[in-house]
């Protein structure tokens, strides 16, 4: 399985964890936890995958430099190709599918800020992606959600109806290249893959996620990181 990582995330909301470790506020996924660069438990959880297969780290060139380093560091013994990315997400996942080799035919797209996915993940998400074209990891919603307008509640959804959206998710290359050509065409701004998808009418299957795989944003969610990382050892 070929497997995409979008990792140019800026940490804009990583204000307090930057100063603490005395780095200029670049990319949040070189931000230390325990001991490791956020992008290396990532990478090694693609690592200790059974169905990873190729890896694609999509980013900035002038955050290379560290990335290879750490690469370096961790041994992996895949291969690693690292992708230029674009001005958005959207726009990174469209430069790293045209650097996909000419017979990949599935893929996995799994942001580097979700560095707590098991490798047991990437492999179930590969397996599940056999008997379909699309799919996203994703967890049932505990709260009770609100539509809010002008200040103002104005729906409630059924709670049982609604999932939250992680990665990895997978899909088809060629029917996903389709997607985002049509969503360059029509101008269509989305935050997932599994929303271009959706855009183009084509079914998204929901594929049980991981309570624990959640994406490191803030200084709050760095610290839940490590204490997870922490009872997992």
């Amino acid at each position: 399985m070929y497997l995409l990582i979008p990792a140019a995330g800026s940490g804009q909301r990583m204000g307090s964890a930057w100063q603490r470790q005395n780095k200029a506020p670049r990319n949040k996924l070189l931000l230390d936890l325990l001991g490791r660069p956020i992008l290396a438990w990532t990478l090694l959880a693609a690592e200790a995958s059974q169905t990873i297969e190729w890896i694609g780290i999509i980013g900035q060139p002038f955050d290379w430099d560290d990335f290879k380093e750490i690469v370096q560091s961790l041994k992996l013994t895949k291969p690693v190709h690292f992708i230029q990315g674009g001005t958005t997400r959207q726009e990174s996942v469209y430069n790293g599918l045209q650097a996909l080799p000419p017979e990949a035919e599935q893929v996995l797209i799994h942001d580097g800020a979700r560095c707590l996915a098991t490798p047991e993940l990437f492999d179930r998400c590969t397996e599940a992606l056999q008997t379909c074209d699309g799919l996203v990891a994703a967890i049932p919603v505990k709260d009770t959600i609100k539509v809010v307008s002008e200040g103002l509640v104005a729906s409630t959804p059924e709670r049982s109806q609604l999932w939250a959206a992680q990665t990895p998710q997978g899909f088809s290359v060629p029917l996903l290249k389709k997607c985002h050509l049509e969503g360059r065409t029509q101008g269509w701004e989305v935050t997932d893959d599994a929303a271009l998808f959706e855009q183009c009418q084509l079914p998204v299957q929901i594929l049980p996620g991981e309570e624990t795989n959640l994406k490191v944003t803030t200084p709050m969610d760095l610290a839940i990181a490590e204490f997870i990382l922490r009872q997992r050892d």
